[in-house]
């Protein structure tokens, strides 16, 4: 009985090891070959632009908010009450559109940046293929990730998983 255990342990040992084989896995650092592609200085430069373009218009509404808060502030006085109320509510407004503005600048700043750089991922994922094909590589992992930068087609199981799901497969 031993003996078969043993048998079965040294062919299972066996067809891992072929099937190891058969598998060539390899690494990439995506990060590091961005910072290096000559195009990213373009990207850095248009990004901050766009962010000194953001903080001219962040700037022009405190700017506004400013002299009308110090308008209101000179002749309060002078106002009636209806006034006072409208004014009130026109500065209130004002200071919740510059706080929102705030808000917003960065998450602005991060998607034009990220619409600059999908084109140069997209390079890189594209030659990433290119390599990995040439060197017969299998699966490429992102070492910054362990995602998949490339991942050989004949081993993606997707199309035979939706379909057992009951998935139509386009």
């Amino acid at each position: 009985m031993k003996i078969k255990y043993i048998s079965l342990l040294v062919v299972f040992i066996l067809l891992s090891a072929v099937t190891n084989a058969q598998s060539k896995v390899g690494t990439v650092n995506v990060n590091e070959i961005l910072t290096n592609l000559p195009e990213i200085i373009t990207v850095e430069k248009a990004v901050a632009t766009y962010n000194s373009e953001l903080e001219k218009t962040l700037n022009e509404k405190v700017t506004i908010y400013k002299t009308k808060l110090d308008n209101y502030k000179k002749n309060v006085s002078s106002y009636n009450d209806v006034m006072k109320k409208t004014l009130g509510e026109e500065l209130y407004n004002l200071e919740n559109d510059i706080k929102k503005f705030q808000q917003s600048g960065s998450q602005l700043t991060q998607l034009k940046q990220d619409d600059l750089l999908r084109p140069l991922y997209k390079k890189i994922s594209d030659m990433i293929a290119v390599v990995a094909k040439e060197q017969k590589y299998t699966q490429i992992l992102t070492v910054d990730g362990n995602e998949f930068a490339y991942a050989d087609e004949k081993f993606d199981i997707t199309t035979i998983v939706k379909t057992k799901l009951g998935i139509t497969v386009k």
